[in-house]
């Protein structure tokens, strides 16, 4: 099978040759650190300048035959809300940021404590701003993979989603009490916030979406241990706005709608399907009621699934064995159809590239 026949395949449920294997293929799926990119060339034994039009070497991906390739990316415009004040970095929505031992940790939301007549005027990023011209590009780029590959092409979603930048504008405890107490305010925000992603919508997959495959989508509904709200909740709060997001989504593509949280989502994913996501990441391993095995019992043959190798414990403290175990039982479980290979998130630093390399080499070694 081409890797583009091999993933229809697996995201329809028809059985496919092997699962699909992902790396880079979504947002979550990622290596953010250069240190480690280079171990994992030096792994390969791969030198000589960088190739390739993705965030890692082409050369990479090829070696572990990749079935996924990504482009296009967020809509980030600059607004009157992006400024840096004494070491706070205010972003497009006016979200404040430090920057904490390499990562940006949030310390100022903008919308906490305020009335619904200032949620409402608050001013959001206009979607009229979205550079055309990387869209343009993003556009040519997956047009010619399209014609001259058989590499499933995964659009990067273009804005965040409702519930995560809820929180984050309000602040999680704002926002999680006025889902309890004042469901005006969060039905106004979120129609206005929906408004915004419709109009990004038409212009990015607009251009984008006659040649791609599967487009992603992410917003966190989990904990550790359950979502941060009940399903009732979520059916009246997240739903109907994604739900509709999806459906209007799909107005311009046809390709498949993957979402992503991470989390404990099991009372979730009836609602998930019933909004139209295709496929669900990552199969957070060791959090509640999230077994692989039960997941493929009640829920395999509605949705797919991507990821479920522990980027918590077993990548970083595993041996190449422990990995490689993983990786055999994973697919002993889910079988050739509604899988699609991957790490449950993005790749830490402390993750050596030995234990990143076995999830290919030992998923190529279950299907000899």
């Amino acid at each position: 099978m081409t890797h583009r026949e091999r993933f229809y395949s697996v995201v329809t449920h028809t059985e496919a040759d092997r699962a699909v294997f992902d790396l880079f293929g979504s947002p979550q799926t990622r290596i953010d650190y250069q240190q480690t990119k280079d171990a994992l060339l030096s792994l390969l034994g791969i030198e000589g300048p960088y190739q390739g039009d993705f965030e890692i070497d082409e050369r990479v991906l090829v070696g572990f035959d990749i079935d996924t390739r990504r482009l296009g990316g967020l809509h980030v415009p600059k607004t009157a809300h992006c400024r840096e004040e004494n070491g706070v970095y205010y972003n497009s929505y006016g979200i404040g940021s430090r920057q904490v031992k390499g990562h940006h940790e949030m310390c100022f939301h903008p919308l906490a404590g305020k009335t619904i007549d200032e949620v409402l005027a608050f001013p959001m990023p206009d979607a009229e701003l979205f550079d055309r011209e990387a869209v343009k590009f993003w556009a040519a780029r997956a047009k010619y993979f399209k014609e001259n590959t058989d590499y499933a092409i995964v659009a990067e979603h273009p804005f965040f989603g409702i519930f995560e930048i809820g929180c984050w504008m309000f602040g999680f405890e704002d926002y999680l009490y006025r889902l309890a107490a004042e469901p005006e305010t969060v039905h106004a925000f979120s129609k206005k916030f929906f408004d915004y992603q419709k109009r990004v919508i038409e212009i990015y997959y607009g251009e984008l979406g006659p040649y791609i495959d599967c487009t992603t989508s992410g917003d966190d509904f989990g904990t550790q241990t359950g979502a941060f709200m009940s399903k009732k909740m979520f059916d009246e709060y997240i739903k109907p706005y994604l739900k509709e997001r999806i459906a209007y989504t799909k107005k311009y593509t046809d390709a498949f709608f993957k979402h992503h949280t991470c989390g404990s989502v099991y009372d979730l994913i009836p609602s998930l399907i019933e909004c139209g996501a295709d496929i669900l990441n990552p199969i957070q391993p060791g959090v509640y009621m999230m077994e692989p095995e039960r997941l493929k019992k009640d829920f395999g043959q509605k949705i797919s699934f991507w990821g479920g190798i522990d980027t918590q414990h077993l990548l970083p403290e595993g041996s190449a064995a422990d990995v490689a175990a993983e990786v055999a039982r994973m697919l002993k479980i889910m079988g050739r159809e509604g899988y699609i290979l991957a790490p449950a998130h993005c790749i830490q630093p402390d993750v050596p590239a030995e234990n990143i390399a076995e999830i290919y080499r030992a998923a190529k070694r279950f299907y000899l």
